[in-house]
């Protein structure tokens, strides 16, 4: 099968290492457009509640250890995606922002994608426990081809 427009999921851990290799071998062999995606998650806020040990400072403060840790994240994503790819003239990365389950799925039903890859364990570097159900709800909510990796 040919892929004209493939998307993968970077996190920049060894989680997501595998997922981008596949991707980048198979983009190489079908002469596909690779696009690397990496997702601020933005439901951090809803996900801890205002109540958060009783102080708007110790939310906030979480909140921006939070931030800086998934701008981390994205820099690493980043070069992860770069150094695997470097070859590949039709390459491009990307950073989005929401609910990273949500994205994956926008992704994965996208018309301008033709195969969506990821690992079942990627942005649990620093996402929230509900992320660990990622790979069985893109399974379940996937319209086009998905290829999830351990």
């Amino acid at each position: 099968m040919v892929f004209n427009n493939i998307v993968v999921a970077v996190d920049g851990s060894e989680a997501s290492q595998e997922a981008v290799e596949q991707a980048v071998n198979m983009a190489r062999h079908s002469k596909a457009v690779l696009t690397g995606i990496f997702i601020l998650d933005s439901q951090w806020p809803d996900f801890i509640g205002n109540d958060w040990q009783s102080s708007q400072g110790a939310r906030q403060g979480f909140l921006d250890h939070i931030r800086v840790e998934q701008e981390e994240q994205a820099e690493a994503a980043r070069a992860q995606f770069e150094s695997a790819s470097g070859d590949l003239e039709r390459a491009s990365f990307c950073v989005h922002a929401g609910d990273p389950t949500d994205v994956l799925v926008e992704q994965a039903n996208s018309d301008k994608t033709d195969l969506l890859i990821a690992s079942r364990r990627v942005f649990q570097v620093s996402g929230r426990p509900s992320l660990k159900a990622l790979g069985t709800t893109l399974a379940r909510k996937a319209l086009r081809p998905i290829l999830l990796l351990p």
